[in-house]
């Protein structure tokens, strides 16, 4: 297991994306993604769409820290990207955290490898 030490912020936005507008909601966040991505203390973002919830998408992203993160929350190269996905959302949600512990999958290693010769 490797341990975070708790040092990793994530952020978690849950976004209601409005009826017949998600596929130009995903064309913009790709489009503006690197308005985030761009920042020294980005470490990643990822967009998912729910399965099981019409319109509703997950917004993902990590950062060194929460202080570097709120840097670049109040900034405005954010609200510029907030603006441009506004008009496709109609409700949504921001959740906070710090990573605890991350254990890598096989997927990403020698050991899938080694896995299915066992068999």
């Amino acid at each position: 297991m490797a341990t975070d030490g708790g040092t990793t912020f994530r952020v978690m936005l849950r976004m209601q994306i409005k009826p017949g507008m998600e596929p130009e909601f995903e064309r913009v966040w790709l489009e503006v993604g690197d308005s985030v991505t761009s920042h020294p203390a980005n470490l990643g973002q990822w967009l998912s769409r729910a399965d099981d919830e019409d319109g509703v998408y997950y917004i993902v992203s990590d950062w060194v820290d929460e202080p570097r993160f709120r840097e670049f929350e109040t900034s405005d190269r954010h609200l510029d990207h907030r603006k441009k996905l506004h008009p496709y959302r109609s409700g949504g949600s921001m959740t906070t955290m710090h990573v605890v512990a991350h254990l890598p999958g096989a997927a990403r290693s020698v050991a899938d490898r080694r896995w299915e010769a066992a068999r």
